[in-house]
């Protein structure tokens, strides 16, 4: 969880052009596959939707065979960023 939330975080503010986006919300997570120690986790994302002062991601994890050349989705979530200014109000995300 912790590792969508920080993905998340990281693409928000890339697509937004600022470090000042917080997490508002992460949809259900629901674990579909084990991952074990040492095996490679993937995190894609893609926007959903750009709001005023939100944008909302599809954020996926997936496990990676490095010797099969596969991956494995093993989970997904919506996620909602805001932009905030610093008394940690939302205010509009500025086009780049």
């Amino acid at each position: 969880m912790a590792w969508l939330d920080e993905a998340g975080g990281i693409m928000a503010s890339s697509v937004c052009c600022t470090s000042n986006m917080v997490t508002l919300k992460i949809e259900e997570v629901l674990f579909k596959e084990p991952v074990k120690v040492k095996q490679q986790i993937r995190i894609y994302g893609k926007v959903d939707r750009l709001g005023k002062t939100s944008i909302r991601l599809w954020v996926e994890a997936r496990r990676a065979d490095l010797k099969a050349q596969t991956e494995v989705v093993v989970c997904s979530t919506r996620m909602v960023f805001v932009r905030i200014n610093s008394e940690g109000k939302p205010v509009p995300i500025k086009a780049c």
